[in-house]
């Protein structure tokens, strides 16, 4: 089958830069978040209930905490405050809501917080990075038809409302070798909403989000994620994921329709941040490399500003 078996040649590799950290050091709480697609009027009681649920099985604590990893090698600045970030890539569709709280003060909601998420296309293919080769076989990226900008999709911030929320509408990420199928983010405040993207403030947090093996490789015997055939790399041998479950970025994942996965999934997660840490996650290990060693081949549309890239192991 296409895309699910373990690589075997590849060392397992525990990433040092997801290992156990404190607040102070820009740690995340992450937790999963079981009622994240409630209405809007019942948003505001579902997350206070569910931070508290979570302090409570704590002992106090509010969540379990990790530190903060690389933002991996294909980093672009300049990503547009949008909701759907698709621009017309196909996949399955995936609807992303992220609550962020903070970890320091209970849980609490995060109002104005800036999620930003990025993340490759059906065959793994990264906007500012279209020729860089996934590995295993895959067609051109600019093979699938889309009219998607080659500089700017899947890539995109949401503000949080009061409640801390944001929601992202994208498609469910296909892999590149040897990483496992993620979606990279960074949580940033203090910052504002500047010329179409988000300027200014901090990154309090930077890390990876991360899809269960069976529901993930049962998505890449669909179209057009099947036309990238090779070896995919499962949760246990990627080079990030250190196994922690919802404390390590595993996205709690609901099918719209059980008995067909092409209707697309609903992917939550709560993300506990310290508004007072700093972490950009640029030059970390544990992100890869660009297969190809590629360079962004244009940069996003905001004020000109050049794209950053860190290619950092």
């Amino acid at each position: 089958m296409t895309g699910n078996h373990k690589d075997t040649s590849i060392t397992r590799r525990r990433a040092l830069a997801v290992t156990g950290g404190t607040v102070a050091a820009g740690g995340l709480a992450v937790a999963g978040y079981q009622s994240a697609f409630a209405d809007d009027a019942t948003t505001t009681a579902t997350a206070e209930a569910a931070a508290t649920a979570s302090a409570t099985s704590t002992g106090g604590a509010c969540m379990t905490l990790m530190s903060s990893v690389t933002e991996g090698p294909y980093y672009l600045d300049g990503a547009l405050v949008r909701k759907d970030i698709t621009e017309g890539k196909s996949g399955v569709p995936l609807t992303l809501r992220l609550t962020v709280v903070d970890a320091t003060d209970g849980c609490t909601p995060v109002p104005g917080a800036a999620v930003e998420i990025w993340h490759c296309d059906a065959w793994g293919y990264y906007s500012g990075y279209t020729s860089a080769n996934p590995g295993g076989s895959a067609p051109a990226e600019s093979e699938d038809g889309s009219t998607a900008d080659d500089n700017t999709y899947l890539r995109g911030y949401q503000i949080a409302n009061a409640n801390g929320v944001v929601k992202f509408e994208t498609i469910f990420p296909g892999w590149y070798a040897p990483r496992t199928c993620h979606i990279h983010l960074k949580v940033h405040t203090g910052g504002e909403k500047e010329d179409g993207t988000y300027e200014g403030g901090k990154v309090n947090y930077t890390g990876q989000l991360f899809f269960a093996d069976e529901i993930a490789e049962q998505v890449f015997t669909l179209e057009p994620y099947a036309k990238h055939s090779g070896t995919y790399t499962e949760l246990a041998d990627d080079m990030v994921y250190d196994g922690g479950g919802a404390s390590s970025g595993l996205l709690t994942l609901k099918a719209v329709h059980k008995s067909d996965p092409s209707k697309g999934y609903k992917g939550s997660l709560t993300l506990g941040v310290d508004p007072d840490a700093e972490n950009t996650g640029a030059g970390g290990g544990g992100g890869g490399t660009p297969p190809s060693g590629a360079v962004p081949t244009g940069t996003p549309p905001s004020d000109g500003a050049s794209p950053s890239a860190t290619a950092s192991s």
